[in-house]
């Protein structure tokens, strides 16, 4: 469920104005009081091969540690996660949406996860809309963040998170959830093959490297939920970032993983850091 959470939020959410970048997923960090170079990657969570590059092992073996978005070997992960998923205040599914559509969205649900929608009624919609991804793909889930660990795991290493669950989680407090449930109700309507065919086509252009490509696929996607509300979940949390990103550095050469979404436009990580006196290039 982890690796469906950090997917949906940094895949799906792109800002709209791309600034052209060069084709790469590894970009190098230097300069303005950093001694020895950090790492920043650009990943897709959820994917069908999640191999990783000579660069990126280069760069791993470059560095000593390692920061995700979340530190996804903190056992108290999975004791904070229900909560998280929660609506606030007593909302609940059945109060978001008419008989008609619930009952759509009911057998919907039911087929898919094996699990009726009454069981699920505080549920944000858009947890029940991540855990509808495994049914998106036609192979064994896997993810670069796991690889990316086992590396660090190997190399003694440690892990941490540029942000808390209960941060990432609190994102979707943020958008109504109204919203959320519109767009969980049109994907039980228009049926799991559109959200797939579209899910596959993302894997497609995130494998050209291309970061201007991948924000341009996002901004044209039918789900405008992710893209109306950018500045929540990306553009904030991105500039949350940045401080973290920056004194870490200086301290510790370190590899950073990121959601690819992050890191494209003019208030992505990379923008962001070079407004700061940063030197990011890409690593090809």
């Amino acid at each position: 469920m982890k690796k469906l959470l950090i997917a949906a939020i940094s895949l799906f959410t792109i800002g709209l104005n791309a600034q052209q970048l060069e084709k790469s997923l590894l970009w190098k960090i230097s300069g303005n009081g950093i001694k020895e170079p950090s790492y920043i990657f650009g990943t897709i969570h959820v994917t069908c091969d999640a191999t990783l590059d000579e660069h990126v092992i280069k760069a791993l073996n470059d560095t000593k540690q390692l920061y995700l978005e979340l530190d996804m070997d903190d056992p108290a992960m999975k004791a904070g996660m229900m909560g998280g998923m929660m609506m606030k205040d007593g909302v609940t599914l059945d109060s978001l949406a008419t008989t008609e559509d619930l009952a759509v969205l009911d057998t919907f649900i039911t087929k898919e996860l094996g699990i009726p929608l009454k069981m699920m009624n505080r549920f944000k919609p858009s947890m029940i809309s991540m855990s509808l991804m495994p049914k998106y793909m036609d192979c064994p889930m896997q993810s670069f963040e796991d690889e990316l660990m086992k590396v660090t795991h190997e190399q003694k290493e440690e892990v941490y998170g540029l942000e808390t669950l209960e941060e990432q989680l609190a994102v979707f407090d943020d958008i109504s959830y109204e919203e959320q449930m519109n767009e969980l109700i049109k994907t039980a309507k228009d049926g799991i093959e559109k959200d797939k065919a579209e899910f596959d086509k993302m894997q497609e252009v995130y494998r050209t490297k291309d970061l201007n490509a991948i924000m341009k696929f996002m901004a044209d996607s039918e789900n405008k939920m992710y893209g109306d509300n950018a500045d929540v979940l990306l553009n904030n949390r991105n500039k949350n970032w940045i401080p973290k990103i920056e004194e870490t550095a200086k301290q510790t050469p370190t590899f950073f993983g990121v959601g690819a979404a992050h890191l494209g436009g003019k208030e992505g990580v990379i923008m962001l850091l070079r407004k700061k006196g940063y030197k990011v290039e890409a690593v090809k």
